[in-house]
């Protein structure tokens, strides 16, 4: 079972790394900390009123955190959908699936290979920003101690290591958009309206985030769980909304990826 799934794993990757808008998201991810960090070259202002962006040029430590802040508006989410509101509905307008389908792997494995590559993807893309944008601030202000949202300095080492576990709960929230984007795939057999549906879906849990009067759900929200990073750069870490993130997501990526699955499960074959 494990190896069928991981066969159907690198047909998918393969699969992925042959689209352009594959790249085009990859590339994206990596130009706008470069621009960021370019722009904020060239001016004397800065983001001074997002978390850590007073200290952007103290050290290259604190771009990529400020970077995070930027893209979870629509960015990273756009990046995401890109990949995850195509990855069914692709095969159902090229019209392949049908192939796919009744000549290899089951239904399941065919399903869960899906998700991996989606979930890599969105995993990667993460990454490639945030370790691009900690070069780039680098290579312009050099690689000093951060100064942490509660005032202490942290020394390059460990300030690495924050920057990976942020970027990694942040990868958390945009899983849940890449779940609700799959969902669209599979449901709609259309990439565009994927695509689109799955970056409003991240606008909407934004855009609730701010309204008044949503205050006793806003913890719950998807876009709050963007934040959640926030916990890791306090002294003594705050684990609670770390911790909020971990289980919060996980209900965002179950259950579209449950009810995508089962949708897929029961696909008409005959029309797709």
């Amino acid at each position: 079972m494990i190896a069928a799934v991981g066969k159907v794993y690198e047909w998918e990757l393969a699969k992925l790394l042959a689209q352009k808008r594959t790249y085009l998201g990859l590339i994206s991810a990596i130009l706008v900390p470069i621009v960021f960090v370019v722009v904020l070259v060239l001016q004397t202002g800065g983001p001074n009123d997002v978390p850590l962006g007073r200290y952007i040029r103290d050290t290259g430590l604190a771009a990529p955190f400020v970077v995070l802040f930027f893209m979870s508006i629509w960015g990273l989410p756009l990046i995401t959908a890109l990949v995850a509101g195509d990855i069914v509905a692709a095969e159902s307008h090229n019209d392949t699936l049908k192939t796919i389908l009744t000549r290899s792997r089951d239904r399941g494995q065919v399903f869960a290979g899906k998700v991996l590559a989606v979930l890599t993807y969105t995993f990667v893309a993460v990454f490639a920003m945030g370790l691009v944008g900690l070069l780039a601030g680098t290579i312009a202000w050099g690689f000093h101690p951060l100064t942490s949202l509660s005032g202490t300095k942290v020394s390059g080492g460990h300030g690495f290591g924050l920057l990976v576990a942020s970027l990694a709960v942040y990868f958390l929230p945009l899983a849940g958009i890449a779940a609700f984007g799959l969902l669209l795939s599979t449901v709609t057999r259309n990439s565009a309206a994927s695509v689109v549906g799955s970056l409003m879906f991240a606008l909407l849990m934004q855009l609730l985030g701010v309204l008044p009067g949503t205050e006793s759900i806003r913890p719950y929200l998807l876009g709050t769980q963007f934040e959640a990073w926030h916990g890791f750069l306090r002294t003594p870490a705050d684990w609670v909304p770390v911790i909020r993130a971990l289980w919060v997501c996980a209900l965002y990526i179950s259950i579209p990826v449950a009810a995508a699955y089962l949708v897929f499960l029961r696909r008409d074959v005959a029309s797709q």
